[in-house]
């Protein structure tokens, strides 16, 4: 991730290997259960595993060209 927003959370190596495989293996919209297990993983709060989510899905969805807001077309 090079985004300056991303940056801002300063994220391990291990925290990031963590999210990503959440990301690409469980889901990219994680409900309130997961987000916290995943952030209890991590060792991060939910709130940032929160926004950290929220900043990936927006990356995600620019690389596949489609609107950065979740719209009538689902990931």
């Amino acid at each position: 991730m090079t985004s300056t927003a991303m940056e801002c959370l300063k994220l391990s190596e291990y925290q990031m290997k963590v999210l990503e495989e959440n990301f690409n293996k469980v889901s990219k919209h994680p409900d309130e259960t997961t987000l916290m297990l995943i952030a209890a993983e991590c060792g991060l709060s939910e709130k940032e595993t929160q926004i950290w989510f929220k900043l990936r899905n927006a990356q995600w969805r620019q690389a596949e060209g489609l609107p950065a807001e979740l719209g009538s077309v689902l990931d």
